[in-house]
């Protein structure tokens, strides 16, 4: 079976001149490993805030490496070096504007300026590429959604319905920690795995 191949990229002049220390891959990879119960392998890319290099850098996720899931973070906002979704969309096959809805919606209950973002969702190939925030904060609440005091959900966080894609995608069949986000498929998309 083909394990599950997910490409990481932190887009951020700073970081990756070395000014200060990233904080978006480490959180991704984090989350990624409290998250998935399904085996992955992750490939990493730290780079700067030009959309050439993003869009050539997605490409080789998802072409050379096989990526089936690739995910941003950092520039998303306004401002003039924000090229992350710019460069998404410039090598998008298809464009699934739901994930970037619904980010912006979980984000409006912790921040007025979500409606700042330009987080895209899209497809290339075979693969899903989200572009996340920039924050860890941020990035696990859009992942996970938002949650009362006792851990309820009162809105789905975006992960919920990634495995679901990517198996539509004729990806592997990933399964996810419930405790820390469900993932959601219709019955019939459901198989019985050994444990």
């Amino acid at each position: 079976m083909n394990k599950l191949r997910i490409g990481l990229v932190s887009v951020s002049d700073r970081a990756s001149s070395g000014v200060y220390q990233d904080k978006g891959l480490p959180a991704l990879q984090a989350w990624l490993e409290s998250a998935l119960s399904s085996a992955f392998v992750v490939e990493t890319r730290l780079i700067p805030d030009e959309q050439t290099l993003i869009e050539q850098t997605l490409c080789e996720l998802v072409d050379e490496s096989g990526c089936h899931l690739v995910l941003t973070t950092g520039g998303t906002g306004p401002a003039r070096r924000d090229v992350t979704p710019d460069a998404t969309l410039a090598i998008a096959d298809r464009e699934m504007p739901g994930f970037g809805e619904q980010m912006r919606q979980i984000s409006l209950h912790f921040v007025p300026t979500a409606i700042l973002s330009r987080q895209v969702g899209v497809i290339r190939k075979q693969a899903l590429i989200i572009n996340l925030p920039g924050q860890p904060k941020s990035i696990k609440e859009t992942l996970e959604g938002v949650k009362d005091p006792q851990g309820n959900v009162i809105m789905p966080g975006i992960f919920a319905s990634v495995p679901y894609c990517i198996q539509l995608l004729e990806g592997p069949y990933i399964e996810t920690n419930d405790t820390v986000v469900a993932s959601f498929r219709p019955k019939n998309a459901i198989r019985e795995t050994k444990s």
